[in-house]
């Protein structure tokens, strides 16, 4: 059971990173779907990494530096999966005006204005938010905001459905469905850090975040009746962005230090 868990692991780790564990991974239908319960893991990894990434970089360079390096660490890591993805729903929902010519668009593989505007916009707005943020909070934000941003993906495939057709569709496996205990097991996972930091006012930091998702599942459902592979990429980069805002406003607010 364990070792069985285990692969499921290590199947959402190679779909979603860069790591090298592919040999070992079970790439069946039923693993694809059941490893959407260990996306926020997969949070622990990047974030984990991006926040190291920062750590020692802030020991020589400037903040501002020292985000943007841990940024793009984030991005080698994933080899820009969601960048990639919320830039096509840019493209997608910013070109397309009914749901199959959206549908289309988000699948092209070329990037047009609307993508690459859109993604200079959430990347700047990440990074200028972190350096924003009391340099002594960025670490566990980041770690945080990785995790929390991946569950409201995995919220999204539990209280909406997948759209394409197309059974080549790279998400279509994994995207059928999640149980509640998955959902629950996944939403402890992404808490887990502010409870063991105990900065518990983060907690104030899922709301906006919620709301987002909320939001951008409404958005998705009006369009084109549920989410695609790229909308759980641009969910999880808008959330992760709102989070970072989220974090910097309770601080300007209630003046945490």
């Amino acid at each position: 059971m364990i070792k069985r868990e285990f692969k499921i692991l290590l199947t959402a780790i190679t779909f979603f990173t860069r790591i090298p564990v592919y040999k070992y991974a079970d790439f069946s239908k039923g693993a694809l779907n059941k490893s959407s319960r260990y996306f926020t893991l997969v949070g622990y990894i990047v974030g984990g990494f991006a926040a190291l990434v920062f750590y020692l970089s802030n020991m020589i360079f400037s903040v501002s530096i020292s985000v943007i390096l841990s940024t793009g660490a984030s991005i080698l890591l994933t080899g820009a999966f969601h960048e990639d993805a919320i830039a096509d729903v840019f493209d997608g929902f910013g070109g397309g005006w009914e749901k199959q010519r959206i549908l289309d668009i988000m699948k092209d593989s070329r990037v047009g204005a609307f993508g690459a505007v859109g993604l200079i916009m959430v990347l700047i707005t990440k990074i200028m938010a972190s350096v924003e943020i009391p340099v002594h909070y960025i670490p566990i934000s980041i770690f945080t905001a990785h995790a929390i941003s991946r569950f409201s993906s995995t919220l999204m495939i539990y209280t909406h459905e997948y759209v394409r057709e197309n059974d080549d569709a790279k998400a279509k496996p994994m995207a059928k469905s999640i149980g509640t205990g998955s959902i629950i097991f996944s939403f402890v996972l992404a808490t887990l850090p502010i409870t063991l930091f105990c900065n518990y006012w983060l907690f104030l930091a899922i709301i906006p975040v919620w709301l987002t998702k909320v939001f951008m599942a409404r958005y998705f459902k009006k369009w084109i009746g549920g989410y695609t592979g790229d909308c759980l990429g641009a969910i999880q980069q808008i959330s992760e962005v709102v989070f970072y805002l989220s974090v910097l406003a309770l601080i300007n607010i209630f003046v945490v230090v």
